[in-house]
């Protein structure tokens, strides 16, 4: 049991001081000395160093060591300061400091003494103290016994944080509920020692492998102190964890360690159901240091300012670091609170530097003060006085006032004249008599005189009781009458009557009669039990007697045995027997387990007769039943067989109908519940085939309480009805059981498609031949490209249908499609693909149907092709007819026709018909175009107009040597003369070619002359209606080159030119000029500026010193002339203000070569 470090109030008031290990031997009672002198201000109080003295006292005092006794928490947060009990040898009233030694330090294995302060009188007055000696300082001091007394021991609290202050002394010796451990803790934390001011760590380890998540840790110190919320700058936890090991490590640091740190301390782990728990213990050892320290120094709060002010310092009293000042005059508090009024003592404190008021109460609350001298009494009654039973006691008081009013009291309660209580007067003395004094009158007397009071105490003594006769022995047997019997010294008196030691019950509901008759006593057992056997004694105040008593069994004999029985299940079952002695109980036994009563059985017993009775028996109800006779070693046995008609509980398979159903390659297991006792036996069958235990496949199983019918893989064959047949000796039961084994569907037959559009298709198939036992939900529809691999889902919700149009298909792409089945149990394996087809549409019908020729026999449609073409392409066109009023439309065209124009012949004149044209590809005829209205074969002239086109109405322009080819479209029925002639003239057809058709007539010139240009007149005759056009047409050529290109001035850097227009224009209008520049030196021609519109122009920035000529070529609509004018003279540029003359050179003969001239 780990220390306890709390000191907890006894309950008469007092601290019970606790050792650090009860194991230890008791350290010697430090002695103390009382010296107080007060304190200047603001001084430390220097205690007296001499060496204590200690005196003999009357009675040795068990030594003790000393605890302080730290102050207890109060429910608001404060600390309210607990006096402190020390111990003290003092020189003067030795023996009250000696009994105050004892109630201070109590031995730790025996009770505290109650205290009797409070108590206003003692029964015996203490002796007077010894004479003090003159010499003998008044001093408290402590002399420590050894230095090895642990601080922890001590109680301190005077740190930032606590640990706990263990636990109760009345909880040591009780039991800690605590789960049940377990292994968990694979490192413990181990108890260690360190000093004042040291740093400690203890590791507790926890492997995880087994566990799903973190453990729960706590730390505590003492029993309850749970150190989580102590955690700060003194104490740290800390958790770690391994992944590698999987370990869990827990840490406990305390850093710098103070004296009260000192303890037991537990670590608790948990996970779930599991615990585990260690206890260690830390020893903080204190410097060795030892100091003396007065009165003052013990009843101050320590840590003033800090976080713990207003703790109590009580480890003043062994420790005192201060330095010792200068010494001061020395006064005797204890003798000033003696002699001053209770009101005066907080002033007094005040003054001598006491702050601890609480405990200086209380210590002077157990200092004897003198008696005041009465003023009512002479002589008190004495403390206590003492008188024999029966006998006559006389209480006397001495009056010092003979008029003053008396009155005696009993326990509170006053006290009248009787015959018992007599009262006398002698002087001023009054008796109280008291006559024939029982035990009643054992009680606390008092005596009132006016406001005074004295108390004593009468004890009544008692003459023991003898035994005169003893009791006797006694040897009988079961249901016999005893009785015990002794004589006694006093009639009335008091006796036990004991059974072994333990007094005998003797209450009315008791097996035990006692009886008195003057000196005599009985003790009665009416039926005497095996239990009553043992030894019986009788106990009175002056002596004992005791006697055994033995009680036997009668011999036992079995008048009727228990029979064996079987027993239908459901019936009731009885059992009888017989025994003598009648009156014997018994228990009943089923296979060695006692049998309780209660609804269902019924337990009888009358006289000699024996029963057992259960209403409905159960299965449970069968076994080996056993009558034992309580008290002997005989047992009646029998056994009970129950049987049941064996059953087949089909209900609680919670299947319809009782069928079973299995999907195909699963495993089926069908277990029935049976019953039947004894066990029936099963036969399962199927058809007239037995269903063995040792099948391979399909095998059928018998337990306890079911059989179970099990197919491995479950197969289409499997379905069919079970057969299941119990028997046993009770009877025999049948049960059927259906299975049905369903699977997949087998897939549907081939789709066929009978249509086929240009995106689309229709589709239809045969559902499957097997549905595989479940009906058929519906069915998927995929399809895919001839050439890919890549099926494609059509519908996501299922076809009920065997129809299906697939859409959105490429058209002219081959395809395929296939079909899958669905029902309850999954989706079957595809079809097999269907014949590839092709989706293909037909064209949209023809456009822009109209009548382009009629004549009396024939009419001429024209049409444009169709809009939508699509894969399958255009064949050809179908032209068909019909009489207006009539919907026999005849096919003019035999075979088709690829062109948009066609002449329908052999029409009756003067007829009304209605033409329509349909397209045709390999998907068929498209929609047919319908003229909207009627044609009258008959040949209708139309005036001829001439349609110009657009470029032609403005001058048609041609180079030289291009081509002119030009349609000129017109109108008119029946077909129009067309002429044309150039400036009035014919048109020389060897120079322009002519062409004239039904709608239109062409000029072609195959190279085109400036002759050919001029305006052509077209006219178109159609009988008398004439309509004419003309057509001008331009044939251009390059310019000639300007004419008197000349230099008009130069100066400077600037030439002036000028030029007249080109005589040959090149039939089209001058748009512009070229001029170019070259030096004369080079020759190299350069560009000044290009398309000028005018004749004349200033070239400047010409570079001085350079002469320079200069041309132009005339442009027009054609391009630049091919030739340029050149200027005759050039152009000097020369410096304004000089003139360059040149140089003259002779000219030399270049008709012999030069040869070299010798000189001699």
């Amino acid at each position: 049991m780990p220390e306890p470090t709390k000191k907890d109030e006894m309950p008469n008031g007092e601290k019970e001081s606790v050792a650090p290990d009860s194991s230890e031997a008791p350290m010697p009672t430090p002695e103390i000395s009382l010296k107080v002198s007060p304190p200047p201000p603001e001084q430390p109080v220097e205690t007296e160093g001499k060496d204590p003295q200690p005196i003999e006292v009357l009675k040795p005092v068990e030594p003790q060591p000393v605890v302080a006794k730290e102050p207890e928490p109060v429910e608001n947060g404060s600390k309210e300061p607990e006096p402190e009990a020390v111990a003290v040898r003092a020189k003067e009233q030795v023996e009250s400091v000696n009994s105050e030694v004892k109630e201070e330090a109590p031995s730790p294995c025996s009770p505290p003494p109650p205290d009797k302060d409070d108590d206003a009188t003692t029964n015996t007055p203490s002796p007077p103290p010894p004479p003090e000696d003159a010499n003998t300082l008044k001093k408290l001091s402590i002399e420590m016994p050894n230095d090895s007394v642990h601080v922890s021991a001590m109680g301190r609290k005077d740190s930032v944080w606590s640990l706990g202050e263990g636990q109760a002394p009345e909880d040591l010796d009780k039991p800690i509920d605590t789960p049940p451990l377990s292994s968990l803790l694979i490192e413990s934390p181990q108890g260690g020692s360190i000093t004042v001011g040291g740093d400690i760590s203890f590791v507790a380890k926890v492997e995880a492998k087994d566990l799903l998540r973190k453990p729960t840790i706590k730390w505590f110190k003492g029993k309850w102190m749970d150190l989580a919320s102590k955690t700060g700058k003194h104490l740290q936890l800390k958790e770690t964890f391994d992944r590698r090991t999987k370990i869990h490590t827990f840490e406990m640091h305390i850093i710098k360690a103070k004296d009260n740190y000192a303890g037991n301390y537990r670590c608790e782990v948990t996970y779930k159901d599991k615990f585990d728990s260690c206890s260690f213990d830390l020893e903080v050892k204190e410097l060795e240091q030892s100091q003396s320290v007065d009165i003052r120094s013990a009843f101050k709060r320590s840590s003033e300012g800090h976080e713990d002010a207003g703790d109590l310092d009580f480890s003043g009293l062994l420790k005192h670091r201060e330095p010792k000042q200068e010494e001061t005059p020395e006064v005797d508090v204890w003798e000033i609170l003696k002699s001053a009024r209770p009101d005066q003592y907080e002033k007094i404190a005040f003054e001598y530097g006491i702050t601890d008021l609480r405990g200086l109460l209380k210590r002077l609350k157990k200092t004897k003060k003198e008696e005041k001298k009465s003023e009512a009494f002479a002589k008190k009654l004495d403390p206590a006085y003492q008188v024999d039973k029966g006998g006559k006691i006389r209480l006397v008081v001495d009056l010092a006032d003979p008029t003053v009013e008396l009155k005696w009291y009993k326990n509170g309660q006053e006290i009248r004249p009787t015959p018992k209580f007599i009262f006398e007067q002698k002087g001023t003395q009054r008796i109280m008599v008291i006559n024939n004094c029982c035990l009643n009158d054992d009680a606390a007397y008092s005596v009132a005189a006016g406001e005074e009071k004295c108390t004593t105490e009468l004890f009544v003594k008692e003459l023991p009781v003898k035994i005169t006769k003893e009791i006797e022995a006694v040897k009988t047997t079961v249901n016999e009458r005893i009785e015990l019997e002794c004589e006694v010294s006093e009639e009335g008196a008091q006796i036990k009557w004991c059974k072994n030691g333990v007094e005998v019950p003797t209450g009315p509901r008791s097996r035990y009669r006692v009886k008195s008759e003057g000196l005599k006593h009985w003790l009665i057992i009416d039926d005497a039990s095996k239990e009553d056997t043992g030894t019986f004694s009788v106990m009175a105040s002056g002596g004992t007697s005791e006697a055994k008593v033995q009680v036997d069994l009668k011999p036992l004999k079995i008048i009727q045995d228990l029979q064996d029985m079987t027993v239908l299940l459901g019936q009731p079952l009885k059992m009888h027997c017989e025994i003598f002695p009648g009156n014997v109980p018994g228990r009943w036994y089923r296979n060695g387990q006692l049998i309780q009563s209660n609804d269902r059985i019924n337990i009888l017993q009358r006289a000699k007769n024996h029963r057992l009775e259960i209403a409905n028996s159960t299965i449970h109800d069968a076994g080996d039943y056993t009558f034992v006779p309580e008290g002997y070693s005989q047992s009646l046995c029998a056994k009970v067989h129950i049987i049941d008609p064996p059953r087949v509980h089909l209900e609680s398979l919670n299947f319809p109908d009782n069928t079973v159903t299995i999907v195909a390659g699963n495993k089926l297991r069908v277990e029935i519940p049976i019953s039947g006792e004894p066990a029936p036996r099963v036969v399962w069958m199927k058809g007239e085939r037995v269903i063995l235990d040792s099948g391979h496949r399909v095998r059928a199983e018998t337990f306890t309480d079911h059989t179970s019918l099990t197919i491995d893989i479950a197969e289409k064959e499997d379905t069919g009805n079970y057969k299941l047949v119990l028997q046993n000796e009770a009877g025999e039961a049948t049960a059927s059981v259906k299975v049905k084994v369903v699977d997949i569907p087998d897939p549907p037959e081939v789709p066929l498609v009978p249509e086929v559009g240009g995106d689309w298709c229709s589709m239809t198939w045969d559902p499957p031949i097997y549905d595989g036992g479940s009906p058929i939900l519906g069915y998927f529809i995929e399809r895919k490209k001839k050439q890919s691999s890549r099926w494609m889902r059509l519908n996501f919700d299922l076809n009920k249908e065997t129809t299906f149009e697939p859409k959105k298909m490429i058209e002219g792409v081959p395809y395929e499609v296939r079909v899958f089945a669905v029902n309850a149990i999954g989706v079957s394996k595809p079809s097999e693909p269907s014949k590839a087809f092709v989706p293909l549409a037909v064209t949209s019908e023809p456009t822009m149907l109209v009548v382009d020729d009629i004549t009396d026999t024939t009419v001429t449609m024209k049409w444009r092709p169709p809009d939508t073409i699509g894969a399958a392409g255009l064949d050809g066109y179908l032209v068909e007819y019909c009489i207006e009023g009539t919907d026999d439309w005849r096919v003019t065209n035999k075979e088709l026709t690829e062109k948009t124009k066609y002449t329908i012949t052999g029409l009756p004149p003067e007829a009304k018909i209605l033409v329509r044209v349909r397209a045709i590809n390999a998907a068929g005829a498209s929609t047919p175009r319908t003229l909207q209205h009627s044609i009258l074969v008959k040949e209708v002239i139309e005036p001829p107009k001439i349609r110009i086109p657009r470029h032609l109405k403005q001058t048609y322009v041609r180079k030289v040597g291009e081509a002119v080819n030009l349609v000129i479209p017109f109108m008119g029925k029946p077909r129009p003369k067309v002429s044309w002639l150039k400036e009035g003239q014919t048109v020389d057809p060897t120079q322009v070619t002519i062409r004239n058709t039904d709608c239109d007539s062409i000029i072609f010139i195959r190279k085109a002359e400036r002759k050919h240009s001029g305006k052509y007149d077209m006219k178109v005759e159609v009988e008398k209606h004439v309509d004419t056009a003309i057509v001008d047409i331009q044939i251009v050529d390059l310019p000639g080159p300007p004419q008197c290109v000349k230099i008009d001035e130069v100066w400077g850097g600037n030439v002036a030119l000028d030029w007249t227009p080109p005589k040959d224009n090149g039939n089209a209008a001058i748009t512009g000029y070229t001029i170019q520049k070259a030096d004369k030196k080079t020759m190299e021609w350069y560009t000044c500026i290009e398309h000028y519109h005018r004749t004349c122009i200033t070239i400047t920035e010409l570079v001085v010193g350079n002469e320079y000529y200069f041309r132009i070529y005339s442009e027009n609509m054609v391009g630049l002339s091919e030739g340029a004018t050149q200027t005759k003279d050039s152009a000097l540029i020369v410096k304004e203000g000089m003139q360059l003359k040149n140089p003259e050179y002779i000219d030399h003969d270049f008709k012999e070569p030069p040869n070299y001239l010798d000189e001699e």
